[in-house]
């Protein structure tokens, strides 16, 4: 096991080259700096989400109800909006509503998409579909391409799987009426 050292400022620190569990130090900086961006992403995810959920729903994203619907304050909504405009995801004007551009429509649909399947994925756990939605909201902007893939997999594997035990009963319901009609019983 490696010993923890002391710095020059007191602090408890581990030598250079140990690694922390199972990761060398340039794979855990390598994940830091991926959740570090992840981060960074998370809230324009969230923002074109909410406004393309406000536009479908309202047929207008304004920063009163981005506010409330988000739990922000309307001044967080206003500089973040700004911010996304920089950013090439939305327009809008002073005092008007929000709408998202070709670029933010993508992003809101592929925010959108994770969602589903992340909320889908843990209900198929067991978990309750309001924790299934309440993590998914973290869990969501965390999840490798390659882990999405794997959850798509698996949902599209339970699918087919509940598809032939449905098809299944049916055969049998449809065979024990039969057998029923012709006035056989089961032995």
């Amino acid at each position: 096991m490696a010993m923890k050292r002391e710095n020059s400022r007191g602090s408890r620190e581990m030598p250079r080259g140990v690694s922390i569990g199972a990761f060398s130090d340039k794979e855990t900086a390598a994940y830091q700096r991926r959740t570090r961006l992840q981060h960074a992403q998370e809230r324009a995810q969230d923002y074109v989400e909410a406004i393309a959920e406000l536009i479908s729903s309202t047929g207008e994203a304004r920063a009163t109800d981005l506010a409330r619907s988000l739990g922000v304050t309307h001044v967080t909504v206003v500089r973040t909006v700004q911010r996304l405009q920089r950013e090439g995801l939305v327009t809008s004007l002073p005092y008007r509503s929000i709408f998202l551009t070709e670029a933010g429509r993508k992003l809101a649909s592929k925010a959108r998409s994770r969602h589903r399947t992340v909320v889908a994925f843990l209900e198929a756990l067991g978990i309750s579909s309001s924790a299934a939605r309440a993590d998914a909201e973290g869990i969501e902007h965390h999840v490798s391409a390659e882990t999405l893939a794997a959850f798509e997999r698996f949902l599209a594997q339970r699918r087919t799987r509940e598809g032939r035990v449905d098809v299944q009963r049916a055969f049998s319901s449809a065979e024990e009426r039969s057998r029923k009609e012709r006035g056989e019983h089961e032995s």
